[in-house]
């Protein structure tokens, strides 16, 4: 059980209330506002600085948090670094959205990131002697594959792109990205897996394809939210 008691950085402020070893780390705070209202028992919000919204509550019975990310791999790693040293969480799974790179994927299929290739160089500050390889954690991942296959959902497991570029200068990039086998694109997940395995915690990456970047093809905010939810049970079912 993580002791949260008292503790506090400039960006976290939980005035006394737990934060789980298990929590779900979606990029928009309000998706995490909406999970604790729609899924949690006896949700109690742990912050509120800058917006970012976190709650603490129970899922069948087991405690688990939420708490909103913001976009991007700087923003991710100050949230995920704090909520692993400060306040004792070990279990890190992150819920969003992506940008699909592969002909065989559709629209709402759900991808589990087994490893985050990445342009960021944010692993240097580990000063490793070579290249370091972004992985999840095999425990949190086997359990999502079963739990995905349990409810008959499309999942790809493989290998995704964190970008700390959304509009790039180089319209050729994503084409040899794609060419190496990425699954889709997203803005996090390397981040996360850095700090985890840095730290021996356990991270996943849970994601939902909302746009199709190879056919153009985008849904709306409305058609999301089926989607969102199938993956948000899928997280979940690991606390």
């Amino acid at each position: 059980m993580s002791t949260t008691i008292h503790k506090e950085t400039p960006h976290i402020k939980p005035k006394g209330v737990e934060i789980a070893e298990t929590i779900l780390l979606p990029g928009d705070p309000l998706r995490a506002k909406f999970i604790a209202e729609t899924y949690l028992e006896n949700a109690v919000q742990f912050n509120s600085v800058r917006n970012m919204f976190g709650y603490t509550g129970t899922y069948k019975g087991k405690k688990i948090s939420v708490m909103g990310t913001g976009m991007g791999m700087p923003s991710m790693s100050l949230y995920s670094w704090e909520l692993i040293h400060v306040f004792g969480v070990k279990n890190l799974i992150r819920i969003g959205t992506c940008g699909a790179m592969q002909e065989h994927m559709n629209l709402y299929d759900i991808v589990f990131a087994m490893g985050a290739s990445t342009d960021s160089r944010y692993v240097h500050q580990f000063n490793l002697p070579g290249e370091f390889s972004n992985i999840a954690s095999f425990a949190l991942l086997e359990k999502a594959k079963k739990t995905a296959d349990q409810k008959c959902l499309p999942v790809h497991v493989g290998n995704v792109l964190t970008s700390d570029i959304f509009y790039n200068a180089d319209e050729t990039a994503l084409e040899k990205w794609r060419k190496m086998g990425i699954l889709c694109a997203e803005m996090e997940t390397a981040g996360l897996y850095m700090n985890a395995s840095y730290a021996g915690v356990n991270a996943l990456t849970i994601l939902t394809v909302s746009d199709h970047i190879i056919r153009n093809e985008q849904t709306t905010p409305e058609e999301r939210q089926v989607a969102f939810t199938n993956m948000v049970e899928i997280a979940l079912e690991l606390a």
